[in-house]
């Protein structure tokens, strides 16, 4: 069995010659086999790729899978984490796949050179195996970085590929030494890929969507060093204690402020090789300059994803995302109200004056009903509450009164979520109706037909766009040099292309830090960087950040109407526990009863 796979590891096999293996067993593949011939190669290292999530699936390690542990979305249940009861035994686990990923990647780089491979009788054989081996090697820190991420110091594994009988008793790495390994990785690859995947007319190949270039490095290595700037990895005195069994020290308890100007100049170098090959914060233009910035986010990930997105992947499933987003009022059966949003959420909008409904001079209210229909957006006889808010407000969230989303039922306008009305929980006979009151409007289509699935949208997703790479650049140089112009210049593209004013000079660094935090949790919602950021802040106790206590919502069992002031009473929807612990998640302590070395996350 030494060196031999299982043919269904091989996920993108499926597709293979009918019969291609047949001179040996089917269900085993000699490596050797394998890495001679061109396709089957080709197919490994997209088994590789494999591993990378889809933002939009309900799969672990999803951004709407991350959305749910945050303060960005209601979870249907109570999470270990909210219970307060978060441990090994239950410990969210991509450390095996990631693991398996990195395996797969070593193989890949271990076989790829194999003379005999009919690679080399390509006209630039050569010169592709080098590109292979670069976009696996990359893969392969990034699914290092994943982990980190997530659980700390990992264990850096090298470059062979592990036996059966080797010692797999390793103890975990240090952050600063997986930072210099993945670092140092991505600089030895840079070369190893191409900047742009060109056809053979010249143009660039759109059926290469996805696949590892040199601008995804760069983008990828402004943050990698964004997050090691930060608080919680520079200099953080609660790991002090953090040590492998010999007394090794894994996390970085001396502040280095050094960090932050290196993710700085990471970030910028990123922001200009994304513009040299023609990347741009998307817009759309129109007349109105409301309906230019709505339009502008709402089609960024329709069409603008072309224009503004750094690192995508080609096939998702959004139509999942899509369906789950959709109130009943919405035609067909597909619609599950399932992405249900918390107040605390709604709440960090904006007005369309750029303040914060609770800072001065916002001319926010939570009383009342308005008299005049915002046509497109909400109609006459809607909450106050919902008036005169940011652009990016109405692309994010379907409130009651809101337009549907989607194509609507017949004879439906509006969106109604009291206990009778067309998106109501029916006086508990219904069980697909937002719990909060709110649901997610952000990524759906409005010329989607969920019954029949007409003006479908087929797009692909954004791992990394500009708007973050902007936003990267805007926080490390605030912290490393806050006077820069290019901190204001940065941030108030995000901010005007979503349709506020732009800041003016003059604020402290503190206070520029608190609205870069806030813009980037509004700006890149449900994208899978809330979870991450208040992490790396750690501010998951403050009211900027809050993770745990009570969360609320409308009182969806109450009212008779859309101006009824019962449905819009603050009601508690779920209480969550938050303890710092969880800043770092423990490894599944199935790895651990494997290794005894590796210690566990402090506080498990």
């Amino acid at each position: 069995m030494k060196n031999k796979l299982i043919i269904l590891l091989l996920i993108t096999l499926a597709a293979c010659k009918k019969g291609y293996f047949d001179s040996i067993p089917k269900d085993l593949v000699s490596t050797d086999v394998i890495f001679k011939d061109k396709t089957e190669t080709e197919n490994w290292l997209a088994s590789v790729y494999s591993y990378l999530p889809d933002p939009w699936s309900t799969n672990t390690n999803s951004a709407r899978y991350w959305a749910g542990y945050t303060d960005e979305l209601e979870p249907s249940s109570a999470t270990a984490q909210a219970s307060g009861l978060l441990s090994g035994a239950n410990a969210i686990n991509i450390w095996t796949s990631n693991y398996q990923a990195i395996r797969m990647a070593n193989i890949f780089m271990a076989n790829v050179d194999n003379s005999e491979t009919n690679l080399l009788n390509e006209p630039n054989g050569k010169e592709l195996m080098l590109q292979y081996k670069g976009e696996a090697r990359f893969l392969r820190a990034y699914y290092y970085w994943t982990l980190m991420k997530l659980y700390g110091p990992v264990i850096l594994v090298g470059d062979k590929v592990g036996k059966y009988n080797d010692d797999y008793q390793l103890p975990r790495n240090s952050w600063k030494e997986c930072i210099d390994y993945i670092l140092s990785e991505m600089d030895a690859v840079q070369n190893m890929v191409p900047d742009k995947y060109i056809t053979a007319t010249g143009t660039e190949d759109a059926t290469q969507t996805g696949r590892v270039n040199k601008l995804v490095i760069d983008a990828v290595r402004s943050q990698v060093l964004l997050f090691d700037a930060s608080p919680l990895y520079n200099g953080n005195p609660d790991y002090a204690n953090y040590k492998n069994g010999d007394g090794k020290q894994l996390m970085n308890t001396s502040y280095d402020a050094g960090k932050w100007a290196k993710a700085a100049e990471a970030a910028r170098v990123a922001i200009e090789h994304a513009k040299n090959n023609g990347k741009s914060i998307f817009k759309v233009t129109n007349a109105d300059p409301f309906v230019a910035a709505f339009n502008s986010y709402r089609d960024l990930f329709l069409t603008g994803w072309s224009t503004e997105g750094v690192w995508t992947r080609a096939v998702t499933a959004y139509q999942t995302w899509e369906n789950d987003a959709a109130p009943r009022a919405a035609n067909g059966t597909a619609a599950t109200a399932a992405l249900s949003v918390p107040q605390e959420m709604v709440d960090r909008f904006r007005m369309i004056n750029g303040k914060a409904i609770n800072e001065a001079g916002s001319n926010y209210t939570a009383s009342g009903f308005t008299t005049t229909a915002k046509s497109g957006y909400y109609v006459a006889g809607t909450s106050n509450m919902y008036v005169n808010r940011e652009p990016r407000f109405y692309n994010t969230i379907t409130f009651n009164g809101a337009t549907i989303p989607f194509v609507a039922k017949t004879g439906q306008t509006y969106v109604q979520y009291w206990p009778d009305g067309n998106s109501g929980n029916g006086n508990g006979s219904e069980v697909r109706f937002p719990k909060t009151g709110y649901l997610v409007r952000k990524h759906t289509n409005p010329s989607r037909n969920l019954s029949n699935n007409a003006g479908n949208v087929v797009r692909p997703a954004m791992y990394i766009r500009l708007a973050e790479l902007y936003l990267n650049y805007a926080e490390a140089l605030n912290e490393s040099d806050p006077t820069n112009a290019d901190v204001l210049v940065h941030l108030n593209a995000i901010r005007t292309r979503g349709g506020i004013p732009a800041l003016s000079a003059g604020l402290s660094q503190a206070e520029m830090r608190k609205q870069i935090q806030l813009e980037r949790c509004i700006e890149m919602a449900y994208e899978g960087y809330r979870f991450f950021d208040v992490r790396r802040w750690k501010i998951a106790n403050t009211a900027e950040g809050k993770q745990g206590g009570d969360f609320t919502g409308m009182n969806v069992f109450a009212g008779t109407g859309l101006s009824d002031p019962a449905f819009y009473t603050k009601t508690r929807t779920s209480t969550r526990m938050w303890d710092d612990k969880y800043y770092i998640f423990p490894v599944p302590q199935s790895e651990l009863n494997k290794n005894f070395t590796m210690v566990q996350a402090p506080g498990y």
